[in-house]
């Protein structure tokens, strides 16, 4: 048998996927599974944005683009950033990419290496860790403790940073915690950054269209001292409903432009044609289907933090942002797998334990709420169930 690289072992995985292929065999045989796993809005992506994806297609728009992307729909993104941050950016440090998760491995890649540091937030996003460790670079996380709302601590990220650390990355409104980090907690960031001009610092924005009451987006653009060396991960999946059409960008600091084109070239020339029509037609066109989105996210949000808070063992805080909840489950006595496995077999819930995020997610489940009221409240009572047979 032929052998596979070392770094091919240090891969991790993201079980949203897996729990998502179970409850689709567990469906296949017949049962009712309601999917509150997986981060992936239930709505179909808006007409006009499908309708510029089919006429991008009929016009022609089958070939290769440039690299980075299509000009027009940097430029497009570049002032829509302009108008939430007031950054002035030109497109050239914009990059278009098939993901998110693009952004991340980048990152990692041109700024970790074997002998350096990159921190990441524990519970978070579980391909931080994955693009970490392939990089070579030891992972460094950060705890996120639910008695601070599930909010990064400033001083305790800036504690952390050592002469061998190369990356830092933020993450609000936040996977899967829900939690929102305030602009006060960004501004110590960056001011202790100013410490550490070796460090570079990618925030993850991608839910930054999904804030909810009394809780504000804070986009580390808006602090200009950073710039030239903030990496930022943003895309059209989590906002206009479109996971499927594989779009991402990131803004790059201009010393690492380049870099980031070759990777491009090299791994995968461009992005589809005709998705980055669509993206143009999404981001300069009507935006009430975002707020419709949100509403509907606020809604169930607050619908789950109701509901979780009444399950015996379950208690919950109110999800600021994204379209999560990240309940604390210790009082049902036994481990976020567990209970994650339970709740799927025996109740027909599909959830995902919080283990999958990180260490520090032991003693919770993430709920996304990117599935129907009915569904919400239906998984609600199929758990209040199952919770009282268990007893």
């Amino acid at each position: 048998m032929s052998l596979l690289a070392h770094r091919a072992s240090q891969l991790g995985t993201e079980t949203a996927f897996t729990v998502l292929a179970r409850a689709a065999e567990l469906t296949a045989q017949g049962r009712d599974i309601i999917n509150l796993g997986i981060g992936q809005p239930d709505f179909p992506t808006p007409d006009h944005i499908v309708e510029a994806g089919i006429k991008a297609l009929r016009d022609g728009h089958h070939g290769y683009t440039p690299s980075g992307g299509v000009l027009k729909l940097k430029e497009a993104v570049a002032a829509s950033l302009f108008k939430q941050t007031g950054a002035d950016l030109a497109p050239s440090r914009i990059q278009i990419l098939p993901g998110g998760k693009v952004v991340i491995f980048f990152a990692a890649m041109l700024t970790g290496e074997p002998g350096g540091e990159i921190i990441y937030p524990d519970p978070g996003f579980p391909i931080y860790q994955s693009a970490v460790r392939f990089s070579g670079a030891t992972p460094c996380p950060y705890p996120l403790r639910e008695e601070n709302d599930f909010a990064f601590s400033a001083d305790d990220v800036l504690s952390r940073i050592t002469d061998k650390t190369r990356l830092v990355i933020v993450n609000s409104p936040a996977n899967p915690t829900g939690g929102v980090t305030p602009r006060a907690e960004f501004k110590k960031l960056v001011d202790g950054l100013m410490a550490h001009p070796h460090v570079t610092i990618m925030s993850d924005e991608i839910y930054d269209r999904l804030t909810f009451d009394g809780h504000d987006m804070t986009s580390l653009l808006e602090f200009p001292e950073i710039h030239d060396r903030l990496i930022i991960l943003n895309g059209w999946s989590k906002t206009y409903a479109m996971t499927g059409w594989r779009l991402g960008y990131a803004v790059w600091p201009e010393h690492m432009v380049d870099a980031a084109d070759r990777l491009a070239v090299n791994i995968h020339s461009c992005v589809n044609a005709a998705a980055q029509e669509a993206a143009f037609a999404a981001i300069t066109g009507p935006q009430d289907c975002v707020d419709e989105m949100k509403q509907a996210f606020q809604r169930r949000a607050a619908l789950l933090h109701q509901g979780l808070n009444a399950l015996p063992g379950f208690s919950s805080r109110q999800s600021a942002g994204a379209f999560y909840a990240f309940p604390n489950i210790t009082g049902t006595g036994m481990t976020s797998h567990d209970l994650q496995t339970a709740l799927l077999e025996d109740a027909g819930v599909a959830l995902i334990s919080g283990t999958s995020f990180g260490e520090e997610g032991e003693g919770y489940l993430r709920f996304s709420c990117a599935n129907s009221d009915e569904a919400i409240t239906d998984a609600l009572s199929r758990i209040q169930s199952w919770l009282e047979t268990r007893d």
